[in-house]
């Protein structure tokens, strides 16, 4: 039988020259040659020592050849050449050996043939160990773990890495609630772990309510003295950074020095620390791998690139990728990948669009990078251009793509890419819908948005937050609720962000009823101590009238942040509670954990103003820049001059708005205009409507308020010019409109 060529670049020609040696001498040698090479994984070298055997007159493969060559088929994943092995050991005699058909399950089950594994297994006529782990073992990484819990069963004597075949098949298949109940297995059984087991365990407790699990097993390890081991150590520090304790990350990895470190735990050290967005602390320890002398791999570049990217500061990314071009990474698909993300948020488009142009094995997450970065820079020509040069280059966009674009385009492109998605099968993508009615939503198209919506195969959480959010925003709240009711009428469960949205729906549309029940099913579910949802309760009851609830909410917070004491101040506000509005903000600053910003001096500057509490309005203001160094905004100088013009302090509002070092514009001179009005103030009710009309020249309630100014001042003629003025720009007075008259004349007919 003659092999088909093993072809690789700069292999080793090995040719068997006429030796004294007799063949016996010569084959173990060259066995040994194999086997030796295997385990310096020089794989390709090895298969080029076999085919010279093969194909020599003097030499014939024997059971050592083959197990060695089929060790170095399953490394380099060869199956085809080891499909070529495996019929000259069925033809030599040798497939009831067992190390041969062992190694025969291991190639098969490298490469995910499942059918080949079960022939080969079921032809071994006692199988050891090896030989049941690796079968259960191809079932459980395949996916099919019932099957792996059956063999599990049958299985004679189920030793550690039987145990560690099924765990880590589970949890790579997502099975974790499977493997859980393995390792706990495995533990009161009295199975002896090992470092495979303790380097699986910790990705069991990849989420914070299971990180005192994790700490457990972290115990155990150090006290049967795995600690030490390279695999276990990185498989401990993912897990803290999963479960966000950074802490006890950096105290692993400081334990980890006085024992063994490796490329691996500085990257899962970096890779953790970007997760966590600290940025510059995975630069420093960028940095410490270096000085330890530890050479930056591929993982290392794209972590430290990313952390560049999030922090914009692209005089540190310029000097990382220079690092990695110099290094040779430059060909690096990832790397580069990282290099365009980086350049295109740190502003340098430009750079990015060089990397790409450069970068030769474009995947799909380089055109992505590209697009993104053009959206991000506003060039959304280009980012169409490269849209369509992807699908020139036989690039299939994906969710992620068509995400990107409707970030940026008009309704005209929206619905060319509807059109696209359609044509193309990726409008039964769930992700692709819900961009589309994002987008839809974004350009008022709300029926647009409705009919994707009643057409998608499969709705996800994100579907029906992005139509209720994009009816509160579209003025459509009523709608908003009744799809919130389909909602929980499906297995779906609202998050955070969908209690949040209807109860800001439930504000706007002042419907207490509906709000109270939402608040009723926030209570009873798992969000029931989100401080986040107890600030849009506040703000909800406040909006309906029930102030004395958004007190007694507030109140029963277990944790209140800024929002929530701005949006009590605001409460107390709305519903002229000045003084109280006042209490609460000196309670605000007597527990001193939570500083004031401008949010909260515009609320309770606002409080103040319609409670008329001149005095500590006026303190307020001046607390706000002596104490805490705000400076005042076109806000809180409003609300100071509502506060003054109402008490009739015209001439102090007036001496307030000369002050500002900024430019008044109309929201300033609006109260004084209205309180010019209220206390008959003609100069300075002029000099307000001069201003205002400057910005409002359409806007009729400004003739009308200095028209009423001149009148109550019996200057009539200066009224009637305003009159004149009124009509030669062609303002129309809107007329006044009864309610309670349509009301009646509606019930009449």
């Amino acid at each position: 039988m003659k092999l088909l060529p093993f072809q690789l670049e700069n292999l080793t020609t090995i040719t068997i020259k006429p030796t004294q040696k007799n063949p016996t001498e010569l084959l173990k040698e060259l066995n040994s040659s194999i086997s030796n090479l295997s385990r310096s994984h020089q794989y390709s070298e090895a298969l080029q020592v076999f085919n010279q055997i093969h194909s020599s007159h003097i030499l014939k493969p024997d059971n050592y050849t083959f197990a060695s060559t089929l060790t170095a088929c399953a490394n380099l994943f060869e199956t085809s050449f080891g499909n070529q092995v495996h019929s000259l050991v069925v033809r030599a005699g040798f497939k009831s050996y067992p190390h041969v058909c062992n190694t025969l399950l291991s190639l098969y089950a490298k490469s995910n043939d499942l059918n080949s594994v079960n022939r080969v297994f079921y032809e071994i006529a006692t199988p050891d160990d090896y030989s049941w782990t690796t079968l259960l073992s191809a079932h459980a990484k395949s996916g099919q773990i019932e099957h792996a819990l059956n063999l599990f069963d049958k299985i004679p004597r189920r030793s550690v890495a039987v145990w560690n075949a099924v765990i880590t098949g589970s949890i790579e298949n997502g099975y974790l609630d499977i493997a859980f109940e393995m390792f706990l297995e495995m533990h009161r059984l009295g199975v002896r772990h090992d470092q495979y087991s303790f380097a699986s365990a910790p990705s069991l407790c990849s989420e914070p309510q299971l990180l005192d699990f994790g700490k457990q097993v972290h115990s155990l390890v150090i006290k049967t003295g795995f600690f030490v081991r390279v695999s276990v150590i990185n498989a401990h520090l993912t897990m803290y950074f999963n479960c966000g304790t950074v802490k006890d990350a950096f105290r692993v990895f400081e334990e980890a020095k006085t024992s063994e470190l490796n490329q691996i735990t500085f990257n899962a050290m970096i890779a953790g620390l970007v997760s966590r967005e600290r940025n510059l602390e995975a630069l420093l320890m960028f940095k410490e791998m270096k000085e330890s002398c530890f050479e930056p791999t591929e993982r290392t570049f794209v972590s430290v690139l990313s952390s560049s990217s999030s922090m914009g500061k692209l005089e540190i990314g310029q000097q990382v990728h220079a690092q990695a071009v110099k290094m040779g990474f430059q060909d690096f698909t990832s790397v580069s990948n990282a290099a365009i993300t980086m350049y295109s948020n740190c502003g340098d488009l430009a750079a990015a669009c060089l990397v790409f142009e450069r970068l030769e094995d474009k995947d799909l997450v380089s055109w992505n990078s590209i697009v993104t970065g053009y959206v991000q820079g506003s060039e959304y020509r280009s980012a169409i251009m490269t849209f369509l040069q992807m699908q020139i280059q036989g690039i299939e966009p994906d969710d992620f793509t068509v995400g990107s674009l409707l970030a940026c385009s008009g309704i005209r492109f929206t619905e060319m890419i509807q059109a696209f998605v359609t044509k193309n099968g990726l409008i039964l993508n769930t992700q692709v819908c819900n961009a589309l009615i994002s987008a839809y939503s974004k350009h008022g198209k709300i029926e647009n948005t409705h009919l994707i919506f009643a057409e998608m195969p499969s709705r996800n959480l994100i579907s029906w937050n992005s139509i209720i959010s994009g009816c509160l925003f579209n003025g459509l709240p009523e709608r908003g609720l009744e799809i919130f009711c389909n909602l929980q009428k499906s297995k779906l469960k609202p998050c955070l962000y969908t209690l949040s949205t209807v109860l800001s729906i439930c504000s706007s549309i002042s419907n207490l009823r509906y709000g109270k029940e939402v608040h009723g099913y926030v209570v009873r579910s798992e969000f029931g101590s989100e401080t986040s949802l107890g600030n849009a309760l506040i703000t909800m009851y406040a909006k309906c009238g029930i102030l004395d609830r958004s007190a007694r909410v507030f109140g029963s917070m277990p944790k209140s942040d800024l929002v929530s004491w701005n949006a009590m101040i605001s409460a107390y506000g709305q519903h002229g509670e000045g003084k109280e509005a006042v209490s609460c903000f000196n309670k605000m600053q007597e527990l001193g954990d939570i500083k004031p910003d401008q949010a909260t001096f515009t609320a309770i500057l606002f409080a103040c103003s319609h409670a008329g509490l001149i005095d500590e309005g006026c303190r307020v203001f001046s607390s706000m820049v002596e104490e805490y160094g705000i400076e005042p905004g076109m806000n809180q100088y409003s609300c100071l001059v509502d506060l003054l013009a109402r008490a009739g302090h015209l001439d102090d509002a007036e001496k307030l708005i000369n002050s500002m070092p900024f430019r008044a514009d109309s929201s300033i001179w609006w109260p004084l205009l209205s309180a010019c009005a209220a206390h008959g103030n003609v100069r300075l009710g002029k000099i307000s409507a001069g201003f205002i009309l400057e910005a409002e020249p359409d806007n009729p309630t400004v003739y009308v308020l200095l028209s009423n100014i001149y009148a109550n001042a019996g200057k009539w003629e200066e009224k009637a010019n305003v009159r004149k003025l009124m009509s030669e720009n062609g303002v129309i007075k809107q007329p006044g409109y009864s309610w309670v008259e349509s009301h009646k004349v509606e019930s009449e007919r």
